[in-house]
């Protein structure tokens, strides 16, 4: 099982589930994160240190989110890797809890 990086981190993308990962499997691109499921070793440190409750384990991801899985595991395959907190974005605050971003991220 693997944990999964869901829509609520686009155009947030705060970083303090980066600093807990123990197998560095966080990788970055211009407006979102995700995690590489062959990499995750389901330690759950990094769930309860998102801000913005975008991360989810597989078994807990909501119906709606399900294309978040595939779209980590795609995403992970290209994006570079990320091993070290970062400021999120500039207007992570005022996206926080918006619906309807995931025609906003940027590949």
């Amino acid at each position: 099982m693997t944990f999964i990086v869901a829509e609520n981190c686009i155009n947030c993308k705060h970083t303090d589930c980066v600093e807990v990962c123990p197998v560095d499997c966080f990788y970055e691109g211009p407006n979102f994160l995700v995690i590489h499921p062959d990499e995750c070793i389901d330690c759950a440190l990094c769930e309860p240190e998102c801000p913005a409750d975008a991360i989810f384990s597989e078994d807990e991801l909501p119906e709606d989110q399900q294309a978040f899985l595939e779209l980590n595991a795609e995403l992970a395959e290209t994006w570079p890797n990320i091993t070290e907190m970062k400021d999120a974005m500039p207007d992570a605050e005022e996206w926080d809890g918006k619906e309807g971003k995931a025609g906003l991220l940027k590949r």
